[in-house]
């Protein structure tokens, strides 16, 4: 029968995982907001986010 300790360490590990796995997806869309409209040529698309990149210091020109 397992102890208290180890369904403690198994909630730890779980809760670890957790957290890589949001940080991890957190990371990718901002890295695909960045990338994938930072840079866009779609003039919609440019102008939607235009100001809140020249609020946060990412350069878009």
């Amino acid at each position: 029968m397992p102890t208290q300790n180890s369904h403690s360490a198994a909630a730890s590990h779980e809760s670890i995982a957790s957290r890589t796995i949001q940080i991890t997806f957190a990371a990718l869309l901002g890295v695909f907001v960045l990338g994938g409209v930072g840079f866009s040529h779609i003039s919609a698309v440019h102008n939607a986010t235009h100001d809140v990149r020249h609020a946060t210091a990412f350069p878009c020109h």
